[in-house]
């Protein structure tokens, strides 16, 4: 059964996952949600039998059931700078709504979630309702908007950020995240590859699957609000996920990932506090037929493990079926390769419960088994041995299930989520079962064995070894090629000199869209994510990877290159430019980010003579922090610029625009009627829209086919300007 068979969808997205739709910033109660009875007699049954909550809490754990879920935010940690918008909502937004009443309810402040590192993420109880009922709250969503669409915060459920933190990534690891949709884990782990901005090129990847292939779309969004070079989206059934190859010291050897997100499809029943649909929909068949699928998605995860690697796997369901089940099934087909982890200090301040190693299935007629043995030959075709605990009394004891962690939602106000760590200590054991046959031209010619259980590929009976690779069927979108640039390609030189850009460039991890015709972007990858993308071209469907450095600006030929700089790859470009800088200070950063198209002699005298000795073309704007100015940004900050011939001009998106004013302390708000500094209003749709954060601007900027306006003198491109600042 193909994956996005058995994914439950529950108000148009999967059961469970986090929906970080652009707009829905702060779900408020939609029409119709006032109708459905937060009531299932069944569920209560289910659960109370089961014995997962502690006795004598099971009327708490329902009444936080039927409770909205508080909104969570979390600041990205990949740019420096976090610090900066932490000290932002800590001092301005959270500082001026503790005291704030709105219809005489006393609002309460945002608190951090106490077990998240470094008071990165907060909750809040702020509805969408009264967000809209204060200006000082309006300003609150406003920025809360602006920022996650730059990519500094991001709207993503509590429980959600707990299996990133529990892989302990180091920013050599290879990683996939296997179905990796909408993409708020995966840009937990991309920040956590970038903890060290001074380097631009990490030496480990992510590379985000998802079955789904409009779904890629939106894990594409996400991963582009980071701007990472060592990101790879593809789309693929989770279940059969192909191994990939690798270069490994000059040899083709096979990709095994340090480590893997498994957080697979589920019935989602821990969602039920913003999903309010799984309340009349949940039964306990949901469960059953999704068990086949997570067991499958898990196998083919730990199959593609390095020794030594850690895989989480995840749901946010709170069914022993979908949860230690899947564990036990997985430990006891290892015969010891696998162990589950104890990660119980890992997170400190987290409550959970640790997992259970006793219960029972159901049906949804309400019919109870404790064993395999009980299940009639009528229904084992739907449910099966694994989906029983171990009777072995020391097989089961030497699982040690309770090391798997259940979070219920009254413990710590959030959602439910089980998640379980698992270490590998040696290849499966039917991948090591027999000796290695060799190889006559790349193909094994010993007959090939039907698949076994647990097999996804049809394996060699002898060594083990998969068939040759079938075509691959494409599905969903026809995707623009990756063509790599050779050193010697003539688009270089005019680059080089005119940036002047390090020997140590990596010219070859520079790729195109296009084979043939003039090239419009080039974007850059990572060396490895350059290796795997050359050795698996026909082996795997890839949506999206690399970071646009350069746009093609055909009149700047005249000024001695062709190309003008991206602000997406600004951060990655900037270690390797020697040429073509200015450093600015905090007013001309004021002044570049409010006027349209301010003339040089609006710079501070120092950035004014710098600029006075360039030549008109691209340029970087950067501003660098004094330490001994506490009140200025303690990050450096680089801007994508245009030096025309008496003025000059940020290059930046609207809303990272917006992001750097308040940085250098300018707030820009739009009141109710849309008014703007300028006088201007907008109609309420278009005011609604960018309050959204759904501006056409920042749409634009992501297509693939981005080309620059010029304005009157047909040598500047027109910048995407943001509002100036409020009175």
């Amino acid at each position: 059964m193909k994956q996005f068979q058995c994914d439950l969808k529950v108000n148009g997205t999967r059961a469970g996952s986090n929906s970080d739709s652009r707009g829905l910033f702060w779900q408020g109660w939609g029409a119709g949600y006032s109708e459905i009875i937060k009531e299932n007699k069944l569920f209560e049954h289910y659960y109370t039998e089961l014995k997962i909550v502690p006795e004598g809490e099971f009327e708490e754990f329902m009444e936080a059931m039927r409770e909205p879920l508080p909104a969570t935010i979390r600041i990205t940690g990949y740019k420096s700078h976090a610090k900066e918008i932490l000290h932002t909502l800590k001092e301005k937004y959270f500082k001026e709504v503790q005291d704030l009443e709105v219809d005489g309810q006393k609002i309460e402040a945002p608190q951090p979630l106490s077990w998240y590192p470094d008071e990165l993420a907060w909750h809040t109880n702020l509805s969408r309702k009264i967000l809209r009922k204060s200006p000082l709250l309006e300003k609150f969503h406003q920025f809360l908007v602006s920022e996650t669409e730059s990519g500094n915060i991001s709207r993503q459920e509590a429980v959600s950020m707990i299996p990133p933190l529990l892989m302990k990534i180091e920013p050599q690891h290879k990683i996939l995240d296997m179905c990796a949709a909408p993409g708020s884990k995966t840009a937990q782990l991309i920040e956590m590859l970038h903890s060290d901005m001074d380097i631009p090129f990490p030496e480990g990847f992510v590379i985000a699957n998802d079955v789904d292939n409009k779904r890629c779309y939106l894990l594409v969004h996400q991963a582009k609000r980071l701007n990472s070079p060592c990101i790879m989206v593809v789309n693929h059934d989770a279940s059969s996920i192909p191994r990939l190859h690798f270069d490994q010291d000059g040899k083709k050897d096979i990709l095994f990932y340090d480590r893997i997100l498994c957080d697979v499809p589920c019935s989602g029943d821990g969602t039920m506090r913003k999903n309010i649909d799984v309340w009349k929909k949940w039964t306990t068949s949901n469960s059953i037929h999704l068990h086949g699928l997570q067991i499958r998605i898990a196998v083919r995860g730990v199959e593609q493990l390095a020794v030594g690697g850690r895989m989480v796997y995840s749901t946010c369901s709170l069914n022993p079926i979908e949860d230690e089940a899947v564990i036990a099934a997985l430990l006891e087909k290892s015969e010891g390769a696998l162990e589950l982890a104890d990660a119980s200090a890992d997170l400190p301040g987290l409550k959970y419960m640790p997992g259970i190693t006793s219960w029972k299935v159901m049906t949804k007629e309400g019919q109870w088994f404790s064993d395999w043995s009980e299940v009639p030959t009528s229904r084992h075709t739907q449910i099966r041995p694994t989906m029983f605990p171990p009777t072995d009394p020391e097989k089961l004891a030497n699982m040690k299930l309770e090391r798997c962690m259940r979070i219920l939602p009254h413990h710590q106000n959030t959602g439910g989520f089980f998640v379980a760590v698992l270490v590998k200590k040696a290849p499966m054991p039917w991948n090591r079962r027999h000796p290695k046959c060799p190889l006559m031209d790349g193909v094994c010619y010993c007959s090939f064995s039907s698949v076994t259980e647990l097999h996804i590929d049809m394996k060699c009976s002898v060594c083990s070894s998969p068939p040759p690779p079938k075509k691959m069927k494409l599905f969903g979108f026809k995707e623009d090629p990756f063509v790599f640039l050779t050193e010697d390609d003539p688009i270089f030189p005019p680059i080089q000199a005119f940036y002047d850009l390090s020997p140590d460039f990596p010219k070859l991890n520079v790729l195109t869209r296009t084979r043939e015709g003039k090239k419009r972007n080039l974007y850059m990858v990572s060396k490895e994510l350059r290796n795997v993308l050359l050795n698996n071209s026909e082996r795997m469907k890839v949506i999206n990877t690399g970071v646009k450095v350069w746009s093609r600006n055909n009149d700047g030929e005249q000024f001695g290159c062709a190309f003008r700089l991206a602000q997406e790859g600004i951060y990655t470009l900037c270690p390797y430019i020697r040429a073509r800088i200015i450093n600015i200070s905090v007013e001309d950063v004021k002044v570049l980010l409010t006027q349209e198209n301010p003339f040089l002699s609006k710079l501070g005298d120092d950035a004014h003579t710098q600029a006075k000795k360039l030549e008109m073309g691209s340029i970087v704007l950067r501003y660098l922090p004094d330490p001994q100015d506490l009140d200025a940004p303690q990050c450096p900050i680089d801007l994508c610029g245009w030096r025309g011939k008496t003025s000059i001009r940020a290059f930046v998106s609207r809303n990272e625009c917006l992001h750097y004013l308040r940085m250098v302390g300018v707030e820009v708000f739009r009141d109710k009627q849309g008014k703007r500094n300028d006088g201007s209003t907008e109609t309420e749709e278009e005011s609604t829209e960018d309050a959204e954060g759904l501006s056409q601007e920042a749409d634009l900027l992501e297509q693939e086919g981005e080309e620059t306006e010029q304005n009157a003198n047909g040598t500047e491109p027109v910048s995407s300007t943001c509002d100036g600042p409020t009175s």
